[in-house]
C-alpha cells in the first residue's frame, strides 16, 4: 500500500487543456472518489495515474516514487473499468488468474490469491463458470478480483457500475465499500453519479472543466458547498436556486427577490453583500423545506405543479411567483395539482452565494 500525490498536474490535448494545476494528496489506505460531469477530467486522472496517459506537465507519485514517465507495468496499480473485459471462454477462476498466470506466478500462490479474492468477493460458488452464467454483478466482481489478486499498492475504479441496473448499483457499491475497508488498499474512484460519491468515499474531490472546485468529506461538501456549482452538483434532488439580494429590516437581514422576503440568520460574512448591494443567489435544498400551516410563519407562498410519491418522500414541485421550487417531504396526504402551498425553511438552512458563485457562508453547517 502506498499514497498517492499529484504535483500541478496538467494535461492537454493539442490545443485543449483538459487537467489543470491539479494538487492532490491521497493517504494510505485512503479511498478518494473523484467526481463530476461528463468532461471535466476525471477519467484522464486516472489514467495519469496508471500510465494510460502522459502527463503535459507536473509530476505523479505513488508511495516515494515519482512514476510520471513510469510505464504502466513499474507503476503497482490495478485499475477496474466501467466494461468488465472478461474473456468469455475462460471461466471466473481463468479470468481472475490470468494476469498472475501471465506473470508465471507459482501455481500455489495462484491458488491462494484466488480463494483469498473469492471469498472475500463471495465468489467461490461461481469459479468454475464461464461470464455467460452469471449476472452482471457478479461480472463485475470477477474484474474485481483480477485487479484485487495483483495485490497492488493502489486500486483505480473507472465508474465500474455505470453498465449495471439501479439495484445491482446499490449492491456493488456496498461491495465496493466493504472490500475496500477489508483490505486497506489506496483507492481512487471516478464517477459522475454524486450518490455513489457519497455512499463511497472517505473524500471527495468535486471537478469541473479539469480543475478542482472542492475537496472534503462527503458530508461536509454537502453541507458546506464552496460554490453555487457544488451545491447544485451534489445532494438529490438538487438546491433549489434564487436570485436577489440583500437588505437589513427591522426585524434582521433578508433576502429580497421581488415580492419574495426570505429572513436569515446574520453571518459577518453577509455584510459585504450587505452594504454594497450586489446581487447574490440564495439556496436552499429541498429536504429543508417544509410544508406550512398558512396561518403560521411562511417563508414561500406558490401553486402545487407536481407531487411526485417515492415511498417515505414525496418530492413537492412548487410554482413560486414563476420560479421552479422542489420540496422533498414526508409522504402524506399531499394537496391536488394546481393547489396553494405554504413553505417554511429554518434561516440556518440557507446557503448565500456571490455574482462569481463562491459561498458567502462558508462556514454553514446543518444542525
Amino acid at each position: 500500500m502506498a499514497n498517492v500525490a499529484f504535483k500541478r498536474v496538467r494535461k492537454d490535448f493539442g490545443t485543449t487543456t483538459v487537467v489543470q494545476d491539479f494538487d492532490l494528496h491521497v493517504a494510505d489506505g485512503e479511498l478518494v472518489v473523484l467526481v463530476g460531469g461528463s468532461g471535466c477530467g476525471k477519467s484522464t486522472i486516472l489514467r495519469m495515474l496508471a500510465g494510460l496517459e502522459s502527463v503535459t506537465s507536473g509530476t505523479v507519485h505513488i508511495g516515494e516514487r515519482e512514476v510520471t514517465h513510469l510505464p504502466p507495468r513499474e507503476r503497482d496499480v490495478a485499475m477496474v473499468f466501467q466494461d468488465y473485459a472478461l474473456y468469455p471462454h475462460f471461466t471466473a477462476r481463468e479470468n481472475i488468474s490470468l494476469g498472475l498466470r501471465l506473470r508465471k506466478v507459482p501455481k500455489a500462490e495462484i491458488d491462494r490469491r484466488v480463494r483469498w479474492a473469492a471469498e472475500i468477493l463471495e465468489l467461490e460458488p461461481f469459479l468454475d463458470r464461464k461470464p455467460k452464467q452469471m449476472s452482471g454483478g457478479q461480472r463485475q466482481r470477477i474484474a474485481m478480483g483480477r485487479a484485487m489478486v495483483r495485490e497492488p499498492a493502489v486500486f483505480l475504479f473507472d465508474e465500474p457500475l455505470s453498465n449495471l441496473d439501479a439495484a445491482l448499483r446499490g449492491q456493488m457499491r456496498h461491495e465496493i465499500a466493504r472490500m475496500q475497508r477489508r483490505i486497506g488498499t489506496t483507492t481512487l474512484y471516478v464517477t459522475h453519479d454524486q450518490m455513489e460519491a457519497m455512499t463511497l468515499g472517505d473524500r471527495l474531490v468535486v471537478l469541473d472543466g479539469g480543475r478542482i472546485l472542492q475537496v472534503g468529506r462527503p458530508i461536509d461538501v454537502y453541507r458546506a458547498p464552496a460554490n453555487r456549482f457544488v451545491a447544485g452538483f451534489i445532494g438529490t434532488p438538487p438546491m433549489n436556486f434564487l436570485d436577489g439580494r440583500l437588505e437589513r429590516d427591522l426585524d434582521g437581514l433578508v433576502f429580497v427577490s421581488d415580492a419574495l422576503q426570505i429572513p436569515l440568520a446574520a453571518k459577518r460574512s453577509l455584510d459585504t453583500a450587505v452594504e454594497s448591494r450586489e446581487a447574490v443567489t440564495l439556496g436552499v435544498r429541498p429536504e429543508n423545506l417544509a410544508l406550512a400551516d398558512a396561518s403560521g410563519p411562511v417563508t414561500l407562498r406558490g401553486q402545487l405543479v407536481l407531487a411526485e410519491v417515492l415511498g417515505a418522500t414525496t418530492h413537492l414541485h412548487v410554482d413560486v411567483g414563476g420560479r421552479p421550487l422542489i420540496a422533498a417531504v414526508p409522504s402524506g396526504p399531499a394537496p391536488a395539482p394546481g393547489a396553494a402551498v405554504a413553505l417554511s425553511v429554518d434561516p440556518r438552512w440557507l446557503h448565500v452565494f456571490a455574482a462569481d458563485g463562491s459561498s458567502l457562508l462558508p462556514d454553514s453547517r446543518d444542525p
